[in-house]
């Protein structure tokens, strides 16, 4: 029973496994490829109407987990981007050339580049097809762990079936012959009884 279940268990682990990284292969997917409509979407409403202004950079990248960032005027008001893209020796304090879309100020981009975030694109671009493998990857392992979970079930099935017609064979049997010994021993006790009257 205990190396019967431990494969189970396991099994049944293995299966949970494979379906938690396929949604989340499947968020992932999601995410990025709505990260790139939404870039692509900033751009098109960009280039429709642009209008441009002058920003000014006033936070550089310092870390994996920090972001550039650069202030600008538009529509009378002190606006902030982030994550744009700038040029390698940018530094904190220098005017850059931006154009945002005439009906939304808050997209904006540095002008001469087509997306307000180059660098989440390029990301978009490249983890979206890695998503979708490991996404298909992921679901056919989980047909085959499903293939194999109903294998398995049949063949314990096949092996609790043939076990119940053996105990049923053995019970029959046992009955038939149960006439046969009870019978020889009550005519054993009844011999010796005889015989002891007789004598």
């Amino acid at each position: 029973m205990r190396s019967a279940t431990v494969p189970r268990f396991r099994s049944a682990r293995l299966g949970r496994g494979w379906y938690l990284a396929a949604v989340l292969s499947a968020v992932l997917a999601v995410g990025m490829c709505l990260l790139g409509w939404r870039q692509a979407d900033q751009a098109d409403r960009i280039a429709a109407h642009p209008v441009r202004t002058e920003g000014t950079v006033t936070q550089l990248p310092t870390g994996s987990a920090t972001y550039s960032a650069v202030s600008y005027l538009a529509d009378g008001q002190q606006r902030t981007a982030a994550d744009l893209w700038l040029p390698e020796d940018a530094k904190v304090g220098d005017r850059i050339c931006l154009e945002h879309a005439a009906d939304d100020a808050g997209a904006v981009r540095v002008c001469g580049k087509r997306y307000p975030q180059p660098a989440g694109v390029g990301l978009a671009r490249t983890s979206v097809p890695v998503a979708l493998l490991l996404f298909a990857a992921c679901v056919v392992r989980i047909r085959r762990h499903r293939r194999a979970a109903q294998a398995a079930l049949l063949r314990t099935r096949g092996h609790g079936a043939r076990f119940s017609t053996t105990v049923a064979f053995a019970t029959e049997a046992l009955g038939d012959g149960m006439p046969a010994i009870t019978h020889g021993k009550r005519s054993r006790r009844r011999r010796k009884g005889g015989r002891r009257a007789l004598r």
